[in-house]
């Protein structure tokens, strides 16, 4: 069979997606209840019509549920959808319509979104949106982005993905255009991959070993038609939490706009990281889908099989929304099990990521009918696929059905974002009442939550801020949100952030209120590296970024989000500081122990592992604390379970208003403490670099200023 001067074979049924085959390009995709496929051959990105348009023959084309055809003398840069039609019936969950072009779910690259007009992908007049309209006569096929024929050859220059351990990793979340947007970035790309490898520099000096994007596969951040009402200008998906290709990095982050050439950039991206030490992990969007709602758009899963890759009401018109966005994908159904995990492999395998963190992950744990399972299918086969086996797999474990599985995540390795963490160390440092206790369980690695499961303190994901929420110059600048740019009268966003202004709200010239609001910021990174678990900072905190009271900054494309990099000069104290607090952990093992402490002695040195206290040197009564604890690690190379000895540790934390004397433990027998930490103290006393920790004015005790910590280390005699 040939048509316009190329020849046709029946193909492969895997893999699934467009493959290049040497000979031409085979293309395969999934639909049990199509009646008919047809592949849309275009000449160019811009083409308003294809060249040609091939119907496949089920007879010959078509292997189970699985569509396929090779393509002869076709090679990588096709452009190319599908058309597939069969039974349009909303009340018993089909949607088929071939007046909707559909993009490929396993294609690699999209040609360019900007302008793909949202509307002519829906399923109904949007004058007529009360009606439900879903069939429609308006063909999608001038705006929808092409799918783009990719070869995944690359001179990776014998790159493979870092996988470091958790426990000896340092995450810092963020987000590929708003690092380097900015015009004062200092960067040739801004905005772009390229951007981001710019950065390596910064990355080195600032320590951190991990970086952690908001999502980078493929979304349309045109699709938000809020409008500012402070400016008027047209809002955005700037986050991205709205996958419409799984397999496709995003394209308008890339410099070069070839159509495909994002591909290539992402992977230079990772290979540049990774040459630095730099980990890439990915946040990956499982839990639904840019089609939205039964009122939203038709452009790829619904038009395919809708009955299969989504979880239908009991009336099967509607959709389950478990994700808040309108529709939840049905992970456990085998067919789109199938379909995470051959995603999951290509970012590994093709794309070299070190890690994925999972939006929404209990949905993944949810069945066909949307119910929470005991043992989800979907993620023990994440937590067991070979591939992945290296490769750190992280929870935000709950959802917005109602689920949330924070210490109980199923599926064995997995780690999960500790809102725990998050909100007891908050709640602590804002001096609530009767909160002293729960630091002392988040300091420990939060084994009320994963100790019972067998698995470990580095599972818990330890965080203060997030993309998700103020950042942690604004959790210390102001006591409510401030979201009226996002077109929503201030109601979105959460209203419960645990956070204090410690006076007057948001900026301030007030040197003594600045101080303190410092001291905090020091505070929150000194806990947060001290803690057993892994430690995750949101991107810019260590500048002392702001959004203006913005918690919520999803649609904000523009200086609320952008990291301003005159920051680093301003704030130069606190951007010290994270550097050196960072390096303090890494430096020292203790931190990153293994295993849960036992408060027991592991060494025969008379010297428990940990060790609690009260400002007053006693055992504490933990139900009658105030805002002082202490605790005394012991660094011993069999408490700690390393190769090698640490420094005995003395860490004093006091969260009151008024200054606090501790009475100090005796240091390990030939040793004497030192000071390495003390918020409390102006920089560069604040944080001491090695060997240039300063004695101690009193052996047996040490004064903590109001709203702060200190940590003392043992040293040699000499």
């Amino acid at each position: 069979m040939s048509f316009g001067g190329f020849g046709m074979e029946i193909g492969k049924a895997l893999p699934l997606g467009s493959t290049v085959t040497g000979r031409g390009v085979n293309f395969s995709v999934f639909s049990r209840n199509a009646t008919s496929v047809s592949i849309l051959l275009f000449e160019n990105p811009r083409s308003d019509s294809p060249y040609e348009e091939i119907r496949l023959n089920p007879k010959k084309h078509r292997t189970g549920d699985i569509w396929h055809c090779q393509i002869l003398g076709l090679t990588a840069g096709v452009f190319y959808l599908y058309r597939v039609d069969g039974p349009y019936i909303p009340e018993k969950g089909f949607r088929f319509n071939y007046h909707k072009a559909l993009i490929d779910p396993y294609t690699k690259a999209l040609t360019d979104f900007s302008n793909w007009d949202f509307f002519s992908c829906m399923g109904y007049d949007p004058e007529e949106a009360s009606r439900d309209l879903s069939f429609s006569y308006h063909d999608n096929l001038f705006t929808l982005p092409r799918c783009i024929v990719i070869d995944d050859d690359f001179d990776w220059q014998g790159d493979t993905p870092l996988n470091y351990p958790l426990r000896f990793s340092v995450l810092y979340e963020t987000h590929v255009r708003g690092l380097t947007k900015n015009p004062n970035s200092g960067v040739q790309y801004p905005g772009t991959y390229r951007g981001v490898t710019e950065k390596i520099p910064y990355f080195k000096d600032l320590g951190i070993t991990s970086l952690e994007f908001l999502p980078i596969q493929e979304f349309n951040e045109h699709e938000n038609y809020k409008i500012n009402p402070k400016n008027g200008t047209r809002l955005t998906n700037y986050w991205g939490y709205s996958t419409v290709a799984f397999f496709a990095p995003k394209n308008s982050y890339a410099v070069d706009n070839t159509p495909g050439a994002a591909v290539r950039e992402f992977k230079e991206m990772v290979r540049e990281l990774h040459k630095a030490g730099l980990e890439v992990i990915l946040d990956i969007v499982f839990n639904h889908t840019a089609e939205g709602s039964e009122m939203g758009p038709t452009f790829s899963f619904r038009g395919l099989d809708n009955a299969i890759y989504y979880i239908l009401d009991e009336n099967p018109r509607y959709y389950k929304n478990f994700s808040g966005c309108g529709n939840t994908v049905n992970c456990n159904h085998p067919v789109v099990r199938s379909f995470i995990l051959d995603c999951l492999r290509y970012w590994v395998i093709e794309m070299h990521v070190d890690g994925f963190r999972f939006d929404l992950g209990s949905i993944l744990g949810r069945d066909q009918q949307g119910r929470l399972m005991e043992n989800p299918p979907m993620l023990e086969m994440i937590a067991q696929e070979p591939a992945l086996s290296q490769t750190k797999i992280i929870a935000e474990a709950w959802d917005a059905g109602g689920a949330y599985q924070v210490g109980w995540f199923p599926g064995g390795r997995w780690a999960e974002w500790n809102d725990r963490y998050r909100d007891d160390v908050r709640r602590y440092w804002r001096a609530d009442p009767s909160k002293t206790r729960h630091l002392a369980t988040r300091l420990s690695g939060s084994s009320d939550l994963y100790l019972r499961d067998g698995r470990k303190p580095f599972h818990s994901i330890n965080f203060i801020t997030s993309h998700d929420g103020f950042t942690l110059k604004d959790l210390v600048s102001y006591n409510d949100k401030h979201n009226g740019d996002n077109g929503e009268d201030n109601r979105d966003g959460n209203d419960d952030n645990n956070s204090y202004n410690y006076g007057s709200e948001g900026p301030t010239s007030d040197p003594d209120l600045e101080s303190i609001r410092e001291r905090q910021l020091k505070n929150f990174f000194t806990t947060m590296m001290v803690s057993l678990g892994t430690p995750m900072l949101l991107g810019g905190d260590e500048i002392g970024r702001t959004q203006r009271g913005n918690n919520n900054a999803y649609c904000q494309d523009n200086e609320i989000s952008w990291y301003d990099w005159s920051l680093v000069e301003k704030n130069a104290n606190v951007f010290r500081f994270a550097k050196e607090i960072i390096a303090f952990r890494l430096r020292h093992h203790g931190f990153m122990r293994p295993e849960f402490y036992t408060g027991r002695d592991g060494n025969y040195n008379a010297i428990p592992d940990i060790s609690w206290y009260d400002d007053k040197g006693d055992a504490p009564k933990w139900d009658k604390l105030n805002y002082c604890l202490a605790l005394r690690m012991d660094g011993s190379k069999a408490d700690i379970l390393a190769d090698r000895d640490d420094n005995d540790f003395f860490i004093m934390f006091n969260a009151g208003l008024e200054p606090a004397v501790f009475r100090i433990a005796d240091a390990p027998e030939g040793k004497t403490w030192v000071r390495a930490v003390d918020t409390g103290l102006p920089s560069p006393e604040d944080i001491l670099s090695p060997g240039n920790e300063k004695p101690l004015k009193s052996p047996k005790t040490y004064t903590i200023a109001a709203r702060s910590m200190a940590v003392l280390i043992s040293k040699d005699i000499p």
